[in-house]
Order: structure tokens, then sequence, then C-alpha cells
């Protein structure tokens, strides 16, 4: 697997899109005056269309780096697990524990502030800490201004150092959907973006064998799993101990690039 130095990459040039966009801009009022308002039309449609794909899809490299995968042959996978900390976070760590496993949890800062002895028994039994916001504003992340923006991740990064001792060095975006304004804050906090390669919708559906094999037909080397913990359903550490129980059956590890 590649180095660490190599998987961890911040933005380097966070407000590069800016003038991408400025530039697309002026093609297309370039090409609404030569050609009439279908091309120009046309050409804004495209360019923000980029923008909104850009967005919204978890893996878009047009903002800014991510990591969706680790660059091995080696039968081993990186677990994240997203939302906590929960009622869900002593179980999943007795699991983790019971199969040998390393996984690294992206936490709510204001959730980890609530249950403070739960993120610091995560770090106790030596997993991972990730940045997930603040507050988790789920169905507006994707939206957020930049003022907003940073107050979300900045925030969250100074109450994560604050209750667990750890500063945190990966970020995920909400749902995912990472708009331009993440990254300054993830440049200036050296902070890099994850996203996924195996995922079971384990956040809204609860149906444990449906949902692990899900999981289960995206393994690969240097697969990163999106978990969840404390969704509605109540079925997430069932979810975990399937995915576990298969990960060791198939003869994988979990690792953690830290």
């Amino acid at each position: 697997m590649a180095s660490i130095a190599v998987l961890h990459r911040p933005p380097r040039r966070p407000w590069a899109w800016l003038w991408l966009f400025g530039a697309s801009q002026l093609l297309m009022l370039a090409l609404w005056w030569r050609f009439g308002w279908a091309a120009g039309l046309a050409a804004m449609l495209v360019s923000h269309g980029a923008m909104f794909w850009g967005t919204l899809w978890p893996r878009s490299r047009l903002f800014g780096p991510v990591l969706a995968r680790l660059p091995t042959q080696a039968r081993a996978m990186w677990l994240t697990i997203d939302d906590g900390p929960s009622d869900d976070t002593p179980a999943m760590l007795d699991l983790l524990d019971q199969y040998g496993a390393k996984a690294t949890f992206f936490l709510v800062a204001e959730r980890a502030a609530a249950r403070p002895q739960l993120a610091r028994e995560i770090v106790r039994r030596g997993h991972g800490i990730g940045n997930h916001s603040q507050s988790h504003p789920q169905a507006w992340f994707w939206a957020l201004g930049p003022g907003r923006m940073a107050a979300e991740i900045e925030q969250a990064q100074a109450g994560l150092r604050t209750v667990t001792g750890v500063t945190p060095r990966w970020f995920r975006a909400v749902v995912g959907m990472a708009n331009p304004f993440v990254s300054a804050s993830l440049k200036k906090l050296a902070l890099a973006r994850v996203a996924w390669s195996a995922r079971g919708f384990d956040g809204v559906r609860g149906e444990p064998d449906s949902v692990v094999a899900r999981i289960v037909a995206d393994f690969r080397p240097g697969a990163i799993v999106l978990l969840h913990e404390g969704a509605p359903h109540g079925n997430n550490v069932a979810i975990v101990e399937g995915v576990l129980r298969a990960m060791k059956d198939a003869g994988y590890v979990a690792v953690v690039p830290e």
C-alpha cells in the first residue's frame, strides 16, 4: 500500500475551481454573442451541470482530491463508520475487538461533545477519528455557503481535538456531498477528504442480509467500506457484524491508514 503521505492529500489550490468556472462563463457569453441563444444556453447548462455533478457525486475530484480506494492489491480494506458516537458505539467496539479489526469513526462533533466518554473510548481501543462536521446538516450541507461551511468543518476539528485529544487527519462530507467551499477549510486544517467504494445504504436501510450482501458485492483489495451507526432502524450493529464475518470468511483484514 502507498505511504500515508501519498494517501493523505489535502487540497493545494482550493479556489482553482473559481477561475475555471469564471472562464466557462466567459466562454458561454462568447458563444451566446457569436452563435446565438441556443449555443449560449447549452454552454451554460454544461458549465452549471458540471458544478452540480462535482458537488453531488461523492467521488468527484472537481474541487479537490478525494480518496475512494486504497492503492493496494493485498486483501485489506478500510472500514469507516459514520455519524457517531451513538448508543451503538460500545457494541461496535466490542465487535471490532472480537474480530481483531480496526476502523475509522467519522464523528459528528456535537454528538462527541454530548458523549465524550464514547469518543475517548474509540481512541483508547486504537481506532481512528475522522471529522464528519459539527452538526451534520444532512439536508443542506451540499448547499452551505463559505462561512457556514467553514464553521461546520473548523468547529468540528477543534471540538473533536478537545474531546479526544486527537487531531483528525481525515474528513468525510455529510452524505458525501462536498461543494466548492469545502476545500478551503480542508487546506487550512490539513484535512484529506475520504469517500468510499463499498456501501449498502445502511444509514437508511435496515435489512441486515440484503445490506451486507450489497457491501460484500463491492469487496475488493483496497476498498473503503462505508458503514453507519445510530440509524433509526436499529440494525447497524448487526450489519457491522455481518460485514466483519464476511471479511473473515473471504480472507480480508481491516486496516486504518493512520
